[in-house]
């Protein structure tokens, strides 16, 4: 049977069926697919293949499954053909083998090989045996996928196929239907149709034309929220002092806009606010400033007296302006007492989440690509994130974030 030329008026999805027990309820999300209009390919795996038959799938598709990375003569690379065409992807079940495989890359079955050849919305609905699914490298395996904008359905809890119950169940697939759904209208994740405002990188204000005082951040924590945000569905607005967000720019299609002193941050921020449903202030914004000379100042002239004066907070200038139901994160570096202090400053600044981190402990916060957290909300909750790479916390941060989004915030 040919392989067939999709129908461009319909939205094209590959089915991605791997080798659990569960396979067989994925012919009924097949169904459903059909039925609801849509031109469904069936890739499934050598695994799969011994739960359920490729006749099954190929008499209900649109075309034929497909089990081989080669050998096709209708198509000889299929992967490329099948990522490249699909406005979706879908795996159920996914299992922990097939989860694995995806995060670390590898492409060495067709199944695999197409989700790697695709730039379209990928939806996991993984399905194992409770103990599999607890697994951290299973969870580690799956928060890797998330924060590359990888979206998963969590299996449910019931009988399993041991006989026992616990979470582990594919989702029902009329639920993975009504998000294949949303997301072929647009839905991309947890922050879809929602503008996040970040802040990133440490402000320099000008002693004179040379010279600068400034701190040691680098801007990678911002800009990995920003990328993150954005993966997760977001409009993104990044106000970054680092030459970092170029890339983002370029590559996520996130708006840069470029500042240097904590007075530009500040008016950045403040003419931005009141289109964002979140602000996330993880800059170093400096809390001094000088009168700077216009010329630069010569060493001959003496040791200069600089006069330090308080910059504007921008925090401060937000919660004046802020409507209720927008969220707003800051950040706390500390290097002593840090919890007194992060503490007081949640009190002092009314940010709901406020995200402290101890930055004297090794690898976390200022030029590392690593960082250690404590989540302190509002509501009292605290949360200790480990020290794990920066985009890692940030999925951790901007997973509250959603939360307190979709809870009406406030």
């Amino acid at each position: 049977m040919p392989f067939a030329t999709p129908d461009s008026s319909k939205p094209r999805i590959v089915l991605g069926v791997s080798g659990g027990i569960a396979a067989y309820k994925s012919v009924e999300l097949l169904r459903l697919l059909r039925d609801g209009g849509y031109h469904v390919a069936p890739v499934l795996t050598r695994e799969a293949t011994r739960f359920v038959g490729t006749v099954t799938f190929s008499a209900l598709a649109s075309e034929p499954a497909r089990t081989e990375l080669f050998g096709d003569p209708s198509t000889p690379i299929p992967h490329t053909y099948l990522g490249q065409n699909a406005d979706l992807i879908v795996v159920a079940p996914a299992t922990a083998h097939l989860i694995a495989r995806y995060a670390i890359g590898l492409g060495d079955d067709l199944l695999c090989a197409t989700l790697l050849a695709t730039k379209a919305p990928v939806l996991l609905c993984p399905a194992m045996h409770t103990e599999m699914w607890e697994q951290p490298s299973v969870q580690e395996n799956l928060a890797t996928l998330r924060r590359r904008g990888v979206m998963v359905i969590e299996p449910d809890t019931g009988p399993l196929a041991g006989g026992d119950v616990g979470p582990g169940r594919l989702a029902d697939p009329s639920s993975i239907f009504e998000r294949v759904e949303r997301i072929i209208h647009g839905y991309r994740g947890p922050l879809s149709g929602r503008h996040l405002l970040i802040s990133a990188g440490g402000t320099r204000e000008p002693i004179d034309p040379v010279r600068v005082i400034t701190n040691r951040s680098s801007g990678r924590q911002g800009h990995a929220l920003a990328e993150v945000a954005s993966r997760l569905g977001a409009s993104v607005t990044l106000v970054t002092t680092s030459e970092l967000g170029v890339a983002l720019d370029v590559v996520r299609s996130i708006e840069v806009v470029k500042v240097e002193t904590a007075a530009q941050m500040h008016d950045a921020i403040v003419q931005r606010i009141s289109d964002a449903d979140a602000l996330i202030m993880a800059a170093a914004v400096s809390d001094f400033s000088v009168r700077s000379s216009p010329q630069k100042i010569k060493r001959h002239d003496g040791v200069p007296q600089l006069r330090l004066e308080a910059t504007a907070d921008i925090l401060a200038s937000v919660s004046s302006l802020r409507r209720p139901d927008q969220v707003i994160v800051g950040f706390a570096a500390e290097t002593n007492d840090v919890m007194e202090n992060a503490r007081d400053k949640l009190r002092q600044k009314g940010v709901d989440l406020l995200i402290v981190n101890d930055v004297s402990a090794p690898g976390v916060g200022f030029a590392h690509d690593t960082n250690e957290v404590t989540i302190l909300g509002r509501d009292g909750r605290s949360e200790s994130v480990s020290l794990r790479s920066k985009e890692a916390v940030s999925l951790e941060i901007l997973t509250r974030v959603a939360s307190l989004l979709l809870q009406g915030a406030l």
